[in-house]
């Protein structure tokens, strides 16, 4: 891969599941130095000390996950709704506030959130999942009109169907009826690969996607276009 990221630090969090090891390897191809932290950001102060560590921060990649509730809504308690946002809402803002003011300080920053398109196309027995994913991209909106004229970028990838080991394992992905879904619903017709969609982070956390401003991108094999 090009090195379209040298010389950037880039803050990789959970690093150990979902997109991380995918993230990490192509962005350390692309030149980057990435700082990757395996922990989830449950605890309120961890945000704030996780970037302090870290140091000057060219790169946030605001990486949460956590396994999804299937519940029908009728049954969703208020700890499962509480536990999905702890793990995939409650840290953006904590994460903001420790990177923002030394990136608009420098006048240059990028943050990628990484998310999902389930917040785009209705699914069943997901709404918890989907509510709080659907808070993520309308944060990344927001934050990314709010920051843009201070040289800093924030935008999210939006996906489903692609290879991770955290939502598709090898054993969901050889369950012959995962492969009839897959013929089914997604135009693609199979999976988008874990480098394809790193790659395309990593393009948007470069120089040159430097025009995209709180945008919100489906890498999902067409799976979210109606």
């Amino acid at each position: 891969m090009h090195p379209i990221l040298s010389g950037k630090r880039v803050l990789l969090t959970q690093a150990d599941c979902f997109m991380g090891p995918a993230l990490q390897r192509v962005f350390e191809a692309a030149g980057a130095a990435v700082i990757a932290d395996d922990r989830p950001l449950l605890d309120p102060a961890l945000p704030e000390a996780l970037v302090r560590q870290a140091g000057d921060i060219d790169i946030l990649l605001a990486h949460l996950a956590v396994p999804s509730p299937r519940t029908p809504a009728t049954d969703v308690a208020d700890d499962e709704w509480r536990e999905v946002f702890a793990h995939l809402v409650d840290p953006l803002p904590r994460l903001a506030r420790a990177v923002l003011p030394g990136m608009v300080a420098r006048g240059s920053g990028r943050i990628l959130v990484l998310g999902s398109a389930s917040a785009l196309r209705g699914m069943r027995n997901a709404s918890t999942y989907s509510a709080a994913r659907g808070a993520q991209l309308a944060w990344v909106q927001a934050l990314g009109v709010e920051v843009a004229r201070s040289g800093v970028r924030v935008n999210a990838i939006a996906q489903n169907f692609v290879e991770n080991p955290t939502y598709f394992p090898p054993e969901v992905q050889a369950n012959p009826a995962f492969q009839e879904r897959l013929a089914r619903e997604v135009p693609l017709g199979r999976l988008v690969s874990a480098d394809e969609d790193a790659r395309f982070a990593a393009y948007l956390c470069s120089d040159d996607a430097d025009c995209f401003v709180g945008q919100v991108f489906p890498v999902c094999g067409g799976w979210a276009v109606r």
